[in-house]
């Protein structure tokens, strides 16, 4: 057969140019194999007919689902069915054994282990070589770090400080339905040197954090004298050495979250001066701790170059995708601690993998080995048994790692937000339209946190003129640009799609012409006081991130010159000329995926009037979740029936790796 297809795949959509190129330079390099050395399965002659199109075929494929967010191509799942449908007719992807057989004999289809530019698995799963690397480092290392214990530690110590830093309730911590997993994440992120804290919005994952830096610093003046310790608590300093600690998270704005969030829970908590001049100040991007270089490939910081720490936090972690997740892990001190925060239930990256949720398994915890479930009762005062525990020789390693918050301080599940997300999460359709009936059918003055209307596309503009403008008036007419991105950050219209008469660029000017109707925005300006934008791109030389968010506003020491303001790491605002501003774009409304890590009052979540691949269940949670008091939604039953009926599907080999195929702990 010959390979017009690939053209005709690509004219029609269903393949990118990137597709299509891999996919002719892979058929190339087979050709020229013939018993290369380096390369898997030499050959004395090049694939042929169908040899030729099983191989282009699987390389398009696999190239095209690592670019849609897959770590690998299922060859069980596309073998035997056309791969793109009508678009292409009379094409057919060779049957499994078939396939199986003529990738081998390709000469660059390896096993694992082998040197080769695609690896097939022994499940059939075909990977390109380096994202196979990825996963199969990150597995190996991660397993390694959960069967492992931290170095020095106090346990007497820590028991005491875990019951300053969580008290107990009602002088009960162990009870079943009473045990404290805040304070269960906070012993095991000292004891371990790996740990996974998943937890909705509001279940306290960063004051967790707080409470795990006051306890390390508790512990790095444990060596000392107890006259040497009384001096470091009067404010002479900390005895011996505090650990080396960076808090990081995949965008500048989540880092920026994490380090506010951090200093409010320093201030919450029962700390010694000690403790508390311990919590760092800042928090960075991935990208900036590893060291990223402008124009060249890789970072600073690798396995043969390793971060000086002793303890990373990484938050936001479902943001995370598998290469940037690997090259973090490789870069850790073997002897250094990993903490990584997020919520499974989340949208995952949008880059190849969702690795939070896989190294979460199913979201059931299959108890802690004894030994340290008994090591955890001693510290936490949990008697033997609440705990949940498991002899089992096949139970994973990663389960030692594992802690899942529960308890919500935001909003209670039987609050309008609360309720919905749990419904949602669980995807339970009827369940989430009965809400919804519930909220229309309420008064509009009632606050209960929820609200819905199936608006039609032509009642937009009135409905934004309602709901938009008012909230969006704080931010033109604020007294300063801190005023008016702490205004901006109460309130944002969220959208699933980027394109559309529903999506983010629609909705745009949408609102802009109304501000412009009711006289907030001059008619004949792009650049204007109080215009939001985000930054698209990252770059390096301005130190601003994919995702940032600043303001434009009149800067007095410059004569009332427009500057382009952005929150400072610190605390504090940086100002940027405009013609210093990277790729950006108005934003008064931001797809959901952009509102990962965002923490807002209010959301107005618009949803398009027909079904579509974006609209899932994890897209429709992280959207509601956003809010700490309100969430209007705007979108047909039927749309939101269908998101909830939708879940996010990474093919991949991770969990499988960390659960199934890992040797037992």
């Amino acid at each position: 057969m010959s390979l017009a297809w690939l053209e005709g795949a690509e004219r029609e959509g269903r393949l990118r140019p990137l597709d299509r190129h891999f996919a002719l330079q892979l058929l190339a390099l087979a050709e020229r194999v013939d018993g290369t050395a380096g390369l898997a399965h030499p050959r004395s002659s090049p694939p042929a007919g169908d040899g030729r199109t099983a191989l282009a075929l699987a390389a398009a494929l696999v190239s095209r689902t690592t670019g849609e967010g897959h770590v690998c191509l299922d060859l069980c799942a596309a073998a035997g069915r056309a791969p793109f449908g009508d678009s292409v007719p009379g094409l057919q992807a060779p049957e499994l054994e078939q396939w199986r057989e003529a990738l081998r004999a390709s000469g660059v289809v390896g096993a694992p282990g082998e040197s080769a530019p695609l690896v097939l698995d022994s499940r059939d799963r075909l990977y390109l070589a380096r994202y196979w690397h990825f996963e199969h480092d990150l597995a190996a290392a991660l397993r390694e770090r959960a069967s492992g214990w931290a170095a020095g530690v106090d346990r007497v110590r820590l028991a005491a400080d875990l019951r300053r830093l969580f008290p107990a309730r009602d002088g009960v911590l162990g009870r079943a339905d009473e045990i404290d997993w805040q304070a269960v994440a906070a012993a095991l992120a000292v004891l371990r040197r790996l740990t996974v804290i998943s937890g909705g919005p509001g279940t306290g994952k960063t004051r967790t954090v707080a409470a795990v830096l006051a306890l390390l610093a508790s512990q790095a003046m444990g060596g000392a004298s107890a006259g040497a310790r009384a001096g470091a608590e009067a404010g002479a300093g900390a005895v011996g050495r505090q650990p080396r600690v960076a808090l990081a998270a995949p965008t500048g704005k989540a880092a920026a979250r994490l380090a506010e969030s951090v200093r409010r829970a320093r201030e919450d908590l029962p700390l010694s001066q000690t403790e508390r001049s311990a919590l760092p100040e800042e928090a960075t991007t991935l990208h900036r701790l590893l060291g990223a270089r402008p124009g060249r490939p890789g970072f600073r910081h690798d396995a043969g170059s390793p971060l000086h720490l002793d303890l990373l936090v990484v938050d936001e972690a479902s943001m995370v995708d598998l290469p940037l997740l690997a090259r973090t892990v490789a870069a850790l001190p073997a002897r250094a601690r990993l903490v990584l925060l997020g919520d499974r239930d989340q949208l995952a990256s949008v880059e190849a993998g969702a690795v939070l949720g896989e190294v979460c398994g199913r979201g059931v915890h299959p108890g802690y080995s004894p030994e340290l479930a008994q090591t955890l009762g001693e510290v936490l005062g949990v008697g033997a048994g609440q705990l949940p525990s498991s002899a089992d020789p096949g139970r994973p390693a990663v389960a030692d790692a594992l802690v899942f918050l529960r308890r919500s301080y935001r909003f209670g599940r039987d609050s309008g937000i609360g309720a919905l997300a749990a419904r949602v999460n669980a995807g339970d359709t009827a369940g989430v339209l009965a809400l919804l009936k519930a909220a229309r059918a309420r008064d509009p003055l009632e606050a209960d946190g929820l609200r819905h209307r199936t608006l039609e596309e032509g009642e937009r503009v009135a409905q934004v003129e309602r709901l938009v403008v008012p909230r969006l008036r704080a931010v033109l007419e604020a007294s300063g640009p801190a005023e008016a991105l702490a205004a901006l950050g109460s309130f944002r219209v969220l959208c699933a799609l980027r394109e559309g008469p529903w999506g983010v660029a629609a909705f745009n000017e949408l609102v802009e012409r109304a501000l412009r109707r009711a006289g907030l925005v001059p008619r004949d300006r792009d650049a204007y006081r109080g215009r939001p934008v985000m930054v698209t791109r990252n770059d390096y030389a301005t130190g601003l991130f994919n995702g940032d968010v600043g303001v434009f506003w009149p800067d007095a020491g410059a004569g009332g010159a427009l500057r382009v303001f952005f929150p400072a790491a610190g605390g504090g605002l940086r100002a940027l000329l405009p013609t210093r501003l990277p790729a950006h774009e108005t934003v008064y409304a931001m797809t959901v995926h952009k509102s990962q890590g965002s923490e807002l009052d209010e959301v107005l979540l618009v949803l398009p009037d027909r079904l579509s691949p974006v609209l899932t269940r994890e897209l429709l949670y992280t959207a509601v979740t956003r809010a700490r008091a309100s969430v209007e939604i705007w979108g047909p039953e039927a749309t939101v029936a269908a998101a909830v009926a939708a879940r996010v599907e990474r093919t991949s080999g991770l969990r499988d790796a960390l659960w199934s195929d890992a040797p037992p702990a």
